[in-house]
């Protein structure tokens, strides 16, 4: 299995209504230090994937994404139909991240 495959796998695993950050994906899939890669491989997903992407946030409980663009939207609307709930722009990673 490759870094990526490494990485897909971890991010699968996020149950709905968790959330997890690029840094703690890439510890478990064995790449400390490596959260930025993790955003790279996701940027560079195969348009067609399943991978529960939006699942993925940063290390401060914020998408990463600008705030007010159509992907941010995308990611917080899907998160929203979770359940995941905002304080502002933050999701508490107590109450919702996963790992």
């Amino acid at each position: 299995m490759d870094e990526r495959e490494k990485i897909w796998s971890v991010i699968s695993h996020i149950p709905k209504g968790k959330v997890s950050s690029y840094g703690a994906i890439a510890t478990r899939a064995g790449l400390p230090g490596y959260a930025r890669y993790v955003g790279y491989t996701l940027k560079h997903l195969p348009p067609n994937s399943s991978l529960p992407w939006y699942r993925v946030i940063n290390s401060k409980g914020y998408i990463s994404f600008r705030v007010g663009t159509e992907k941010y939207q995308l990611q917080k609307s899907r998160l929203e139909e979770e359940g995941i709930i905002f304080s502002g722009e933050k999701i508490s990673l107590k109450q919702f991240g996963w790992i």
